[in-house]
């Protein structure tokens, strides 16, 4: 298996050079424990994966500039809205996965471009030690982060490039409204010096003790680093903004056979059990069970979404989050 790390694959991209090998299936990924994954999927198929990470933003932006000729086959993981804006713009294969009938339809496409995983739940990572040093408590609840003694403490990623951070962005807006989630995010605003790049710095940034509170996907690869770093995950006491984790076959995908297999294995039950215990999450096929990292859970106090509207309305809200703090952008 082969993995391009993702400045080099930016740079190959960017020359025109194909950056993935010959005779594998290729995958741009942004799931914990992937390495491991895909080394399950082979021993248990024999199809070799190479893969590249990338967030779905930067997916989605790619597989625009790609004009219907992709570079990979197969998307695995990331907020679901850059499917659902992919699949509006004709970018991706219709494949329904005999495995889809044990998915709720409420975590996959009725029309069969694409499939949830797994859900992403959006809440917090603390640095103990930061917190203690300023005597400061750990946020319980959303409004928590916008209190003054928060000031550039919190780091989240930006929600046009990470899939995560859009859904907060959206799922607050459907669940308090317009009005009231954008008068929150100019007060929240006021306690992140800047957005990073990437889901997956703002935990970084926290273990590494440059900052007190992130606003991080709670998968398994974060909660786990309560182990080894003095960090500790935090679900939000009022509300849970979540998003399934996505996966699909881009349209014109040069390995289209092998692509169904990893779509059919990925929702299988064992690929399903092989996923979740890489990465501990709630995973969308019927009768896998939750690991118990996550198992206090109040799942009530997820937000009810609408997940086309997710999708439909990204450009709209991200043109609205640009406007009043695209000068945070790193």
């Amino acid at each position: 298996m082969k993995k391009t790390s993702l400045l080099s694959a930016i740079f190959m991209l960017v020359l025109g050079i194909n950056i993935f090998a010959e005779g594998s299936l290729k995958v741009v990924a942004a799931y914990g424990g992937k390495e491991k994954i895909f080394q399950q999927f082979t021993k248990d198929t024999g199809i070799k994966v190479d893969f590249i990470d990338m967030s779905s933003g930067e997916v989605l932006s790619k597989l625009q500039a790609e004009n219907g000729k992709p570079s990979a086959d197969v998307w695995f993981g990331g907020g679901l809205d850059s499917f659902i804006t992919a699949k509006n713009k004709g970018l991706l294969e219709k494949y329904i996965s005999p495995e889809m009938a044990e998915v709720p339809l409420k975590y996959r496409d009725k029309d069969g471009y694409w499939s949830g995983v797994s859900l992403v739940l959006v809440g917090f990572m603390v640095n103990n030690e930061i917190l203690a040093d300023k005597k400061l408590d750990a946020p319980k609840t959303w409004a928590d982060l916008t209190k003054p003694e928060y000031r550039d403490e919190v780091i989240m990623a930006n929600p046009a490039i990470s899939g995560t951070n859009y859904a907060l962005v959206d799922n607050l807006i459907q669940e308090l409204g317009e009005d009231k989630a954008w008068e929150y995010f100019e007060a929240l605003n006021k306690n992140v010096p800047f957005l990073a790049k990437r889901g997956g710095e703002p935990p970084m940034k926290v273990t590494t003790g440059e900052f007190g509170v992130a606003v991080i996907p709670m998968s398994g690869e974060f909660i786990l680093m309560e182990g080894k770093y003095p960090v500790t995950t935090i679900y939000p006491e009022d509300m849970i903004p979540w998003v399934p984790a996505g996966m699909a076959i881009f349209k014109n995908a040069e390995n289209l056979p092998e692509a169904k297999k990893f779509v059919d294995w990925a929702l299988s039950e064992k690929g399903q059990i092989a996923i979740r215990d890489e990465d501990p999450r709630a995973m969308v096929r019927n009768g896998v069970k939750t690991p118990e990292s996550i198992k206090t859970i109040d799942m009530d106090k997820l937000i009810n979404i609408d997940i086309d509207r997710l999708g439909n309305e990204r450009e709209k809200v991200l043109n609205e989050w640009n406007k009043r703090f695209g000068n945070k952008a790193k």
